[in-house]
């Protein structure tokens, strides 16, 4: 199958279950499908990402080597639906730490960006947490922004995501368990 012309046009949840189940095990097509990632077209790129946010927690462990790969990427991606995938699928790997600073600051910055779709400031958020939680200091920082965000202006998915990390804050565990 030609992954990329087959993510070139509208593919629905069919599609997608047919290439996991094409990717599960094969590493070749694995790689194959990771490379559409970086596509110069937006559409492939896109809906190589969403392929990717519905693979195994088994398969999507042969993503956690690639992260720093997949970082470099949201910090120059221009295609907002694209940022959000891949927000998704590093949320979904164990991050390194200690984090990197320019994803934290990155991930700090977008939570509370009002040019920024609600989805991308809600994994922005749990990022952030999820990369301060082993150090008090920046936990501190985090834990100031939130409590300068008026939770009777946001958005009520952005006010349950908020109210999320403050309640895994208490309790010092994480949220993608």
């Amino acid at each position: 199958m030609d992954f990329r012309s087959r993510l070139s046009q509208r593919i629905g949840m069919n599609d997608i279950v047919d290439i996991v189940h094409l990717t599960h095990d094969s590493e070749q097509k694995k790689e194959e499908l990771y490379q559409l990632l970086y596509d110069a077209n937006d559409t492939v790129a896109y809906q190589a990402a969403w392929v990717f946010s519905h693979v195994s927690p088994e398969d999507n462990a042969w993503l956690f080597p690639r992260q720093n790969e997949l970082i470099d990427e949201v910090l120059v991606c221009t295609h907002p639906g694209k940022r959000r995938l891949f927000l998704l699928l590093l949320f979904k790997q164990p991050l390194a730490h200690p984090p990197r600073i320019d994803f934290l600051d990155f991930c700090l910055e977008r939570m509370i960006s009002k040019d920024e779709l609600p989805g991308v400031q809600s994994l922005c958020m749990k990022l952030a947490y999820e990369l301060c939680r082993q150090i008090p200091e920046l936990l501190g920082e985090l834990r100031s922004m939130l409590d300068i965000m008026e939770p009777d202006i946001l958005l009520p998915s952005m006010r349950t995501v908020r109210r999320n990390v403050l309640k895994a804050m208490k309790s010092g565990k994480g949220l993608n368990k």
